[in-house]
């Protein structure tokens, strides 16, 4: 079989916008900066032991790993080269903190049950996969799986006032936040560069 190609990574700081670019797409940019606190702090007011899938520039993980709170944080990510740039901006992490490769979904099931007090969900995906509703279908109930008892999952922040068909058959109590954000005005990937952003909480009840 074909491996496919790692798509091309860069660090872009142009013109005081900084922006993480897998394969041509805006994959995460730094104005997401206080929308991605907030999540990492409503996740850390659940527990002390935690998982993020995805690094990005690693805002969420280290505003999780650095809260006095959190006794351990996992970080999947898929990209080398994503955890390198991001060691580069960051050559002393937090004890509490470890990175670890692989893809989400395989890896989730591999987690051992109820083992974390919450997941942070934002890895960078095709299109393709969002869409195929048989992948979301395997991979959630493991991810409910690992969580314990009251553990919640959260994934990145919506533009739109919608919960996301993915998550929501396999949670019952959910809980919702909105935040105001102003984008860049180069963002391709909100509804509009100002307006309101909603953080989604979903709780293993």
């Amino acid at each position: 079989m074909e491996k496919t190609p790692a798509p091309e990574i860069e660090l872009i700081d142009r013109d005081g916008e900084v922006t993480l670019s897998i394969g041509g797409e805006q994959a995460m940019q730094a104005w997401e900066r206080d929308l991605m606190w907030a999540s990492a702090d409503m996740l850390c007011r659940h527990g002390k032991d935690f998982y993020e899938v995805g690094l990005g520039l690693g805002l969420s993980a280290l505003r999780i790993a650095e809260n006095p709170a959190t006794r351990s944080h996992r970080v999947l990510e898929l990209f080398g080269e994503v955890e390198d740039l991001f060691r580069q901006s960051h050559p002393k992490l937090p004890g509490t903190l470890s990175i670890e490769r692989g893809n989400f979904f395989e890896r989730v099931f591999e987690l051992e049950s109820e083992s974390i007090d919450g997941m942070f969900f934002d890895p960078a995906l095709d299109m393709e996969v969002w869409k195929d509703e048989e992948l979301w279908r395997r991979a959630m109930p493991e991810v409910v799986r690992a969580l314990r008892p009251g553990g919640v999952f959260i994934p990145f922040f919506s533009t739109k006032p919608e919960l996301r068909w993915q998550y929501v058959q396999h949670f019952r109590t959910i809980h919702v936040e909105r935040h105001p954000y102003t984008a860049y005005d180069t963002t391709e990937y909100t509804y509009g560069t100002t307006g309101d952003a909603y953080i989604q909480c979903f709780y293993k009840d």
